[in-house]
């Protein structure tokens, strides 16, 4: 069936023919809603949400746009209102200042204001579906360092540099979607690219991996796994930039520094009491591991995910999302 019979038939009241035709378009419409949140479980919601109001108002579209514009429209409407209810989603670094390695370990903050990373599975950037260039656009406009600087824009300037940037909205579609003008909408997306400006950093992680390469990223990864396996901090120390962070959420601290860092894994992660194992992954289109702790069972249980952002061959930022919950959602194994 086309697009218009399923539409019909979806009108109609056929839930099947109406779920071949969204099937298409809920990836993407999930990797929008995380663009716009942050977060997993509320890109999730957003999207169910998005579904429900276009079943229900399906027989109002009136074709003058496409379908895939349509559901943009009514999906960032959602997220709209999702932001209106909810603090915006951060990383520690924009939390507050870098923590004292000399003190004690912050304990978790137990809100909802983190960001979460992003399984690269769900793009579905290896179904061949889309050319490389589109793969890397798509993994460029999921990195870690760009979700964080969207959430610190108010929510009409984030909502229409995702629309017209990412998704390659005109100016007039834009509009129509936020209801405002295409005057409106190009003074908001000046003033989004500004502030996105001021935190871009001077190459994106897509740029660096490609440069790098296969074998050479795959060798990275081993050492980053063989270094924690071992309890090797020298290792992993050796692996930093000079400026490095580290942040683990829900811990609102960060350290900055390699000399920061080396302390708090030495007197904190590495105490001697503690072991660790690391399965690689991929996360907002960047290096990632799965992290797994030593229980009192004897087995190594899901303690969170890591995102890694590479400077060269060094690492410049380790984000570690200590929710253990997280593995399963990679696909990762239940134990290591």
């Amino acid at each position: 069936m086309t697009d218009s019979q399923l539409i019909e038939a979806a009108i109609a009241g056929d839930e099947r023919a109406f779920a071949e035709l969204m099937q298409p378009h809920r990836r993407l419409l999930h990797a929008h809603c995380y663009r716009m949140l942050g977060s997993l479980q509320d890109a999730e919601d957003a999207v169910q949400e998005t579904l429900l109001r276009s079943w229900r108002s399906l027989s109002s579209f009136q074709r003058r746009s496409s379908l895939r514009t349509w559901l943009y429209t009514i999906a960032t409407n959602v997220c709209l209102r999702v932001i209106e209810r909810r603090p915006s989603r951060v990383l520690p670094i924009d939390y507050g200042p870098a923590a004292d390695p000399h003190q004690p370990i912050r304990e978790p903050l137990l809100e909802s204001v983190w960001i979460e990373p992003y399984p690269d599975e769900e793009l579905g950037l290896d179904d061949d579906l889309a050319g490389p260039e589109a793969r890397y656009e798509q993994r460029e406009s999921i990195e870690l360092a760009f979700i964080a600087a969207l959430q610190l824009l108010p929510p009409r300037q984030r909502s229409v540099l995702i629309l017209r940037d990412v998704l390659g909205f005109t100016g007039a579609e834009v509009a129509d979607a936020l209801e405002t003008t295409p005057t409106s909408v190009y003074s908001a997306l000046q003033r989004a690219h500004a502030t996105l400006e001021e935190r871009r950093p001077d190459r994106s992680q897509q740029a660096t991996l490609s440069s790098l390469g296969d074998e050479q990223l795959q060798a990275i990864v081993a050492r980053y796994v063989d270094a924690w396996a071992a309890s090797d901090v020298d290792a992993l120390v050796g692996m930093l930039t000079d400026t490095a962070t580290l942040a683990m959420p829900p811990i609102p601290g960060w350290y900055h520094g390699r000399e920061a860092i080396e302390r708090v894994l030495r007197l904190a992660v590495f105490d001697g009491a503690r072991s660790w194992r690391m399965v690689p992954t991929a996360a907002n289109g960047q290096l990632a591991v799965g992290a797994y702790e030593l229980d009192s069972s004897g087995v190594y249980a899901p303690h969170g995910v890591t995102v890694l952002t590479l400077e060269g061959v060094l690492i410049a930022e380790i984000s570690h999302f200590r929710t253990p919950s997280l593995v399963e959602r990679f696909g990762l194994p239940p134990q290591a």
